[in-house]
C-alpha cells in the first residue's frame, strides 16, 4: 500500500484546517435571513432548478467555507457575490446552520447511468487514476468531516457542471468556465486533479448515480 504523498497530506490537513466555523450558528436566525435566498435554492434549502444548487442537509462548515469564498472572489460567481457582499460573518453561520438542519429532498437516478455511476463512486477508474468518491464523500454521499461536502441527492446538472469546472481548471481548458476554490495557486486541488482525469461519460454517470444517492 502506497503511503500518500507530503503534497496529498498538506491539502486533507488543509481541507479538514477550513471545517472549523469562527462563529456559532444560530439555525433559528437563518431560517428568517434565508428568505432572499429561497428564490434559487428553495425554502427549505432545496433548489426546484437543477441549475442552482440543494443546500439542505449540507454540512455547515463547508456552506460557511463557500459563503467565504464567493464573498473574496476565491470562488468565481456573479450572482453569489452579489448576493452575499452584505453578509457578516455571523450571517453566514446563521444561514448554514439553518440548511444543514434541513433535510435533501433525493432526486432520482437515471436507470440507464446507475450501474456506471456507482461503480466509479464506489470504486474510482484504476485504469485511469480517478480516485472513489466516496473516500471523501461518504459511502452514502454524506460527506466527511467539515471539508468534504455532502453530495447526496444533489441535482444532476449540478453536480456534472461543478466537474466539468473542475476538470476545465485541472487540465488548463481555454475558455471554459473553471472552478479553483479547493485548492490554490501553487497546487491543484484534489477535486481539479481527480476531475482531469474524468471523461463526459463518466461525469454524467456519476452525476446521476449522486442525485439518488440517499434513497
Amino acid at each position: 500500500m502506497k503511503l500518500m504523498g507530503k503534497a496529498t497530506v498538506l491539502l486533507i490537513s488543509a481541507l479538514f484546517s477550513v471545517s472549523a466555523i469562527a462563529v456559532e450558528g444560530n439555525a433559528s436566525a437563518g431560517k428568517d435571513k434565508s428568505a432572499p435566498c429561497a428564490a434559487c435554492h428553495g425554502q427549505d434549502g432545496n433548489s426546484g432548478a437543477p441549475t442552482f444548487p440543494k443546500l439542505a442537509g449540507q454540512q455547515a462548515s463547508y456552506t460557511v467555507k463557500q459563503l467565504e469564498e464567493f464573498k473574496s472572489g476565491v470562488r468565481d460567481n456573479a450572482i453569489m457575490k452579489g448576493q452575499v457582499g452584505g453578509l457578516s460573518e455571523q450571517d453566514m453561520a446563521d444561514l448554514a446552520a439553518f440548511y444543514e438542519e434541513q433535510t435533501v429532498e433525493v432526486g432520482k437516478a437515471d436507470p440507464e447511468w446507475v450501474a456506471a455511476g456507482e461503480r466509479l463512486y464506489r470504486g474510482g477508474n484504476m485504469k485511469s487514476g480517478v480516485a472513489a468518491c466516496s473516500g471523501c464523500h461518504g459511502p452514502a454521499g454524506q460527506g466527511v468531516g467539515g471539508g468534504f461536502p455532502a453530495l447526496g441527492g444533489q441535482h444532476a446538472e449540478y453536480i456534472e457542471a461543478q466537474l466539468k469546472a473542475f476538470r476545465a481548471a485541472g487540465r488548463g481548458d481555454i475558455g471554459a468556465a473553471k472552478r479553483t476554490n479547493d485548492g490554490d495557486a501553487e497546487t491543484p486541488g484534489m477535486m481539479q486533479t481527480t476531475a482531469a482525469k474524468m471523461s463526459d461519460t463518466e461525469i454524467k454517470a456519476v452525476a446521476s448515480f449522486i442525485a439518488g444517492l440517499g434513497k
